[in-house]
């Protein structure tokens, strides 16, 4: 079917929106456009070879049949692509007493200084002297966005 008014076909029209529809998905993941996307691409494409999708029955079936194929595929290909563990949460309070090292060094008096505990960074200040870098700290406390270490002897 061609839309004489602006001379492009509807086929080409659902193809151009469905891909739309991808790229806002990949800038804003989790909005589960892709199934909408998806089938919008692929009527596009029956239309162009040309499926009459514009008939209330057979458009009516095909587009069933195709949404449900596509919802069927997307919802595999997450499951597919998503991790099996579920992501690690660590608040501040919760580092009390944990050991890590200095990577930037860290002083009393400014929040520069850097600290890594396990596998994250942190930034940190000292109660006392200051600390250079990659000596071993010990988390005594946690104050607003960043803790406070002090060398461990």
């Amino acid at each position: 079917m061609v839309l004489p008014e602006i001379g492009i076909s509807f086929g080409w029209l659902l193809i151009v929106g469905g891909a739309l529809l991808l790229l806002f998905e990949v800038h804003s993941p989790g909005f589960f456009a892709t199934v909408p996307a998806t089938v919008m691409i692929i009527l596009g494409i029956l239309q162009l070879a040309g499926v009459d999708i514009s008939n209330p029955w057979m458009g009516g079936i095909i587009g069933i049949v195709t949404a449900l194929c596509a919802a069927g595929f997307t919802v595999w290909m997450y499951g597919k692509i998503t991790p099996d563990a579920s992501p690690t949460t660590i608040s501040r309070d919760s580092l009390i007493g944990k050991t890590g090292r200095v990577k930037v060094a860290v002083d009393s008096t400014s929040l520069s200084g850097k600290v890594i505990i396990g596998s994250t960074e942190w930034s940190a200040h000292s109660k006392g002297p200051a600390i250079p870098v990659n000596k071993e700290v010990k988390v005594i406390d946690s104050e607003g966005v960043h803790i406070v270490v002090e060398e461990v002897a």
